[in-house]
């Protein structure tokens, strides 16, 4: 009679073992099974993939698994979204986009502002502005955004005056005086560092800066003020700016721990702008 009570009781444990796993099973089952919403975003690589990798752990705890994808030129990441290979990009600023839209028949649309690069002019010979020779090179991005972006630091600074110091396209046509004769050398903009050895000053933008150890805080003779409407966005499809997806992104990138991360990280070389 014991033998069969002590019977009872084992196969009364083990039944309850079994339910536990059981359990237990189908609640890793259940978590394995969570959806988790993949994000694809194509960025320069510094800083807009440096800011992109800060938050990549708060949009995973939101269930967001975040891919960033790194382009060295201006071309191909609204390309690739354009085309609906990837669903986002953060590399450019308005003026840029709206450019690249008119130009190649593009409807992308920002939906987030996230800081301002403050373009910047270097040399690698002169330790003041006001050294600049008579006749010297000064290279500029050949972009029409970015040129004018340059064209319009000169101007502020007294180097160069331009016809319309608000348009955001003006081009070295539009100077109506070089008092200096400078050479405008107009490049591509991921190319203005590697130039710096060969002209007096070069006007370069924040990343491909940042890119090559150039602060534009410490480094540079002239820099943007802060008044910039030159500001980084994200920018997408518009049928895709109210994704759940994206509404996140922007809801974690305009975040106080993403400021005080630029703040931090850049030292004022990266200006937040939200």
């Amino acid at each position: 009679m014991r033998k069969y009570k002590l019977t009872a009781v084992l196969i009364a444990l083990l039944l309850i073992v079994v339910g536990c796993s059981k359990k237990d099973d189908a609640k890793v089952e259940s978590n394995a099974g969570a959806e988790v919403l993949k994000l694809n975003v194509a960025a320069s690589p510094s800083p807009h993939a440096v800011i992109l990798e800060s938050i990549v752990d708060d949009l995973a705890a939101e269930g967001i698994e975040l891919t960033i994808t790194e382009f060295t030129d201006y071309v191909m990441p609204n390309t690739v979204v354009s085309q609906g290979e990837i669903e986002a990009n953060y590399f450019q600023h308005g003026p840029y986009l709206d450019d690249f839209n008119d130009k190649n028949d593009t409807d992308l649309v920002s939906v987030g502002t996230v800081h301002i690069e403050p373009i910047a002019a270097y040399s690698n010979v002169l330790k003041n502005i006001d050294e600049l020779s008579d006749g010297a090179a000064i290279a500029i991005p050949n972009d029409p955004t970015n040129g004018a972006r340059a064209l319009l630091l000169l101007d502020a600074n007294g180097i160069i005056k331009l016809e319309d110091n608000t348009n955001p396209v003006a081009s070295v046509k539009e100077i109506i005086e070089n008092p200096k004769n400078l050479e405008i050398v107009e490049a591509e903009a991921a190319q203005l560092p590697a130039l710096l050895p060969d002209v007096e000053l070069a006007v370069i933008n924040g990343n491909y800066a940042i890119g090559a150890g150039l602060n534009p805080v410490e480094d540079s003779l002239l820099i943007e003020g802060e008044d910039s409407f030159y500001t980084n966005i994200i920018a997408v499809k518009p049928e895709n700016a109210e994704d759940p997806r994206i509404k996140k992104l922007i809801e974690v990138i305009q975040s106080d721990s993403v400021k005080d991360f630029i703040a931090e990280e850049f030292k004022g070389a990266v200006i937040p702008a939200f």
